[in-house]
């Protein structure tokens, strides 16, 4: 049975907020950016749940002094470093008791009273993820802009992210509901770097989540996503990366891309083109209301397909 997120209204427990911020070896920005959530806002039954994973440098010394400040705060800290922002939200998330969940790197910053308003946004969106309509780029201090990126108006699909690299998912600092953090899986721990945060809202949108945007609203991310994306791509196969995460979804792609993606001349380097040569999804994928499947745990594959998908993948590692 398909899921349709999208037609039933969003119902809660409560539609109060975790805030869950993975802390590594962050001890000269972690300060800022817990302040940027006490400024306006942190609501009454909101929490904020810093992990720290496995620190070297004061970041658990800080997290101490901010308890004491704010007692509200839970820390949580890993015995073992996981190596990647994505286990910290993994865990900040089990521990959380809210339905609505908010992201933040311990390296960006949240402007004054835009949360509750953002929250405001979804609940009338009945949308599953709410994300600011900016994001502007700063190196050392919030006054000094390098630059900014602007999301498409309201609502995200699926095709948008598979057509280029700004749109909300990789900056990873949006609010979302905890069910559909379940449906997508999780956040997959073992992709990492500058990817784990794409692979996750791919997984939000392709499970059915519904994506708003608010326009005339931002944070402040601190200088350092694209040149992750830059400094990863020099390490690892983003193509490679990326195709593991579509290959629970491609059942919805074009044959025709899906052939492309898994071809010896562009497996390598389909995901540094998207924007001059997007991903496209069958019609069929598309409903009447917008993009519609079932959630991982339910998904059920067509007759046949994981044997193709199988041979194909194994035409790709004799090549």
């Amino acid at each position: 049975m398909l899921a349709d997120f999208r037609d039933k209204k969003m119902t809660y427990n409560n539609s109060k907020i975790s805030f869950i911020i993975p802390a590594y070896n962050c001890a000269d920005t972690l300060v800022e950016s817990i302040e940027s959530i006490f400024k306006g806002n942190f609501e009454d039954g909101d929490e904020v749940i810093i992990v720290n994973d496995a620190s070297t440098d004061k970041t658990w010394q800080i997290i101490n002094d901010l308890q004491k400040k704010y007692p509200v705060i839970e820390a949580i800290s890993h015995n073992i470093n996981k190596g990647s922002a994505a286990a910290g939200r993994n865990t900040g998330i089990d521990y959380s008791k809210n339905d609505l969940i908010f992201c933040l790197d311990s390296d960006n910053v949240l402007a004054t009273n835009t949360v509750p308003v953002l929250k405001k946004h979804m609940l009338e969106q009945n949308a599953n993820i709410a994300t600011f309509g900016e994001i502007h780029f700063f190196k050392t201090e919030i006054g000094k802009l390098t630059h900014k990126w602007t999301y498409k108006d309201e609502k995200i699909e699926l095709e948008d992210a598979l057509a280029g690299y700004k749109w909300p998912g990789p900056s990873g600092n949006y609010l979302f509901t905890k069910r559909s953090w379940l449906n997508a899986g999780r956040y997959n721990e073992s992709i990492g770097g500058a990817y784990d945060s794409w692979a996750f809202g791919i997984k939000q949108l392709a499970t059915g989540s519904k994506m708003v945007t608010m326009k005339n609203s931002f944070y402040y991310h601190r200088a350092g996503h694209e040149s992750a994306f830059t400094r990863d791509k020099d390490k690892i196969k983003a193509s490679l990366i990326a195709l593991s995460v579509l290959i629970n979804f491609l059942d919805m792609i074009e044959e025709e891309d899906v052939d492309y993606i898994m071809s010896k001349e562009h497996r390598y380097s389909w995901f540094d083109e998207l924007e001059k040569r997007p991903i496209r999804l069958k019609n069929s994928a598309v409903g009447a209301n917008g993009f519609r499947t079932t959630s991982l745990e339910q998904k059920r594959w067509p007759v046949g397909f994981i044997g193709n998908v199988a041979k194909k993948m194994k035409r790709i590692l004799k090549k």
